[in-house]
């Protein structure tokens, strides 16, 4: 029950719930043809026809249709480098910069180098070479470095550099060419990569700076963060800007668009979001909601490093939980359940040390000690 076994069987496999709660009730468990009409397996095969049984299965798997039907020789997918220099790794596209002694890093996206592809000619040209797909492959190993490499990390600076419109033609490209398969592949991987990084437990603040380029998918690293901050500087602009792609195509893990979770409380907002055109400064920016805090540049870096400070300073474990919590708004699905909110609470708050340990929160409160805390998160 502890692992999400619970949400698995009535919300993935749909077993009825009367039955659900006499098999998980049960010590000796549930067996052959009643496990098969209870829905907990697919089949029950003698041992004498196992391969059989397992290959006709694949091969039946194998022949149903998919989604988008690929028609094409397919791209190669060579391997994503990295260069490591002390704290710092840097990709073509993405830089993770670590402070250890801090608990931070620091993860930067730049946009665009070159023009990129705007038809499908040149998209399967370019193939896994073009930006849409190599920077986010590289901010994918970023984050898995981050879960495996880097458990100590609680807070995480997502910056990006680059020319804003740049970001916004390969926004509008993408959605005009979804119907090839490739293309549509490029926004399905980009939109799963966006899904780990909302399940990721780290905090995350989005820092809307001078050089930023926050639009089309970029924008949506930063509607992913838990907070945003944006400098107001007359002498040195910051504007982000909203692209098609947010309007649908690149869901979070329940199929809310991060739009329609950030305004949960206000839907009519979503379509007003969208219809916005052009660049929107500090003041238009915080106007629509698409940011935390508009900070000018007297309070904006003092202002960044105390939440910083402050957020690092916290409960790896509480905020692990508060997080899961607040990021997947609206109603659950079971991979919601399963991979956000029901996983930090039941698999990773409640069994820690940090809690319920000799020297953990729950086991101290009320009493004088300080609990102690290990800072890992993951």
């Amino acid at each position: 029950p502890g692992t999400g076994g619970l949400t698995r069987v009535v919300d993935k496999r749909k077993v009825r719930r009367d039955l659900a709660d006499i098999f998980s009730t049960t010590a000796e468990g549930i067996k052959g043809k009643r496990a098969v009409e209870w829905r907990l397996i697919d089949a029950v095969v003698p041992r004498s026809r196992w391969a059989e049984q397992v290959r006709a299965r694949a091969e039946a798997l194998a022949q149903k249709p998919t989604t988008a039907p690929v028609k094409g020789a397919g791209i190669a997918l060579p391997p994503v480098e990295s260069k490591v220099e002390g704290d710092t790794t840097t990709w073509r596209y993405v830089t993770l910069e670590l402070h250890p002694g801090q608990r931070i890093a620091e993860l930067t996206v730049r946009g665009p180098l070159e023009p990129e592809p705007t038809t499908v000619e040149e998209f399967v040209q370019r193939g896994a070479a073009s930006w849409a797909f190599q920077a986010f492959r590289e901010l994918d190993d970023a984050l898995l470095r981050l879960r495996f490499n880097h458990e100590e990390v609680g807070v995480v600076l997502l910056r990006t550099r680059g020319d804003l419109a740049r970001v916004l033609e390969v926004d509008a490209a993408l959605e005009a060419n979804r119907g090839h398969w490739l293309v549509n592949e490029i926004v399905l991987h980009m939109a799963r990569v966006l899904r780990r990084l909302d399940q990721t437990a780290r905090s995350f603040f989005a820092v809307l700076d001078p050089g930023s380029c926050f639009a089309g998918p970029l924008l949506e690293i930063a509607l992913a963060a838990d907070r945003s901050y944006m400098l107001d500087d007359a002498r040195r602009p910051v504007e982000i800007a909203v692209g098609k792609l947010s309007a649908g195509a690149l869901p979070m893990v329940h199929g809310r668009t991060r739009l329609e979770v950030r305004f949960d409380g206000e839907p009519a907002r979503v379509p007003e979001v969208l219809a916005l055109a052009g660049r929107l400064g500090p003041e238009a920016a915080s106007e629509a909601g698409l940011v935390t805090v508009v900070a000018d540049e007297i309070d904006f870096d003092d202002e960044l490093r105390v939440a910083v400070e402050e957020r690092a300073s916290l409960s790896p474990d509480a905020l692990t939980g508060m997080e899961a919590s607040l990021r997947c708004v609206g109603p659950e699905t079971a991979d919601s359940k399963i991979f956000g909110r029901l996983s930090s609470w039941q698999n990773w708050i409640f069994i820690r040390p940090n809690a319920t340990g000799p020297r953990g929160a729950l086991s101290l409160y009320g009493k004088p000690e300080r609990p102690h805390f290990d800072w890992k998160r993951t």
